[in-house]
């Protein structure tokens, strides 16, 4: 057990609270100024702790930042929130990569804040760049599983609680930023399809990678139905096609 105050304590403390705090609606949302005030307190102690700790990681900066981004955009305070939100994505790339899942979720909330000053070009960006990396995690993912499992051997010599790599929280986290990217995508799919198609077809993966096939089986439909009704190229007709073929087939032959 870490001791209080301890840099490993923090962190703990960070990425419990963070895992509420990881829906850009929360803080707003949470009733009364009260509820702010209390996270405004604590995250300021936590930013002392931090700036006088040596050891301190490169995952707790950008957790602490990313808390913070998230505090100012509940006070609409965008100006501070962007520039915490900007630590975030330094520090989480520091940690982890540009390219990563943890990294995405500072893009992902800075797309939020543009997209709210209607800064829609920059939003669209980042939004295509956390879409892009979440596609390229659970394909990524995909193919070592279904390699492991063509060898019938399993990663670890255990049975996997998901098929996702992803704890619970993080789990919550890529179903919250999908979906809301999705929404997004889906009131301008008339001006891009294709866009929508793209983020239908990662929930997809998601949803099967978390062995839940009517999901899957709904967003696999949508995105074909979506790439006919607009009229997309044969290629991606039938990618989307193929993909609901997978997950038709997994599902009336599961792996065991």
């Amino acid at each position: 057990m870490p001791a209080p105050d301890s840099p490993a304590h923090l962190h703990a403390l960070l990425q419990f609270r963070g895992g509420t705090a990881a829906r850009p609606t929360a803080a707003a949302a949470a009733p009364g100024l009260g509820r702010i005030v209390q996270a405004e307190e604590y995250l300021s102690q936590a930013k002392w702790t931090v700036l006088k700790s040596t050891e301190c990681s490169y995952a707790t900066h950008s957790l602490l930042h990313r808390n913070l981004g998230l505090l100012y955009m509940a006070k609409e305070n965008y100006e501070e929130a962007r520039y915490h939100l900007a630590n975030d994505i330094y520090f989480a790339s520091c940690a982890f990569g540009t390219e990563h899942i943890r990294t995405s979720g500072g893009y992902f909330h800075l797309a939020n804040i543009f997209f709210g000053l209607k800064k829609l070009d920059l939003a669209d960006t980042l939004y295509t760049k956390v879409s892009e990396i979440w596609n390229n995690y659970l394909n990524d993912h995909y193919q070592v599983l279904s390699q492991a499992r063509i060898q019938q051997i399993d990663l670890l010599g255990k049975r996997f609680e998901t098929d996702t790599g992803l704890d619970e929280a993080q789990e919550a986290e890529a179903i919250q930023i999908l979906t809301s990217i999705l929404n997004i995508r889906e009131s301008t799919s008339d001006k891009a399809p294709q866009k929508t198609v793209f983020v239908l077809k990662i929930l997809v993966m998601l949803y099967h990678q978390m062995m839940n096939s009517s999901k899957a089986q709904e967003y696999a439909t949508r995105a074909f139905n979506l790439a006919k009704e607009q009229q997309l190229s044969v290629q991606e007709q039938n990618a989307v096609q193929d993909l609901l073929n997978l997950i038709s087939a997994e599902e009336a032959h599961p792996v065991t």
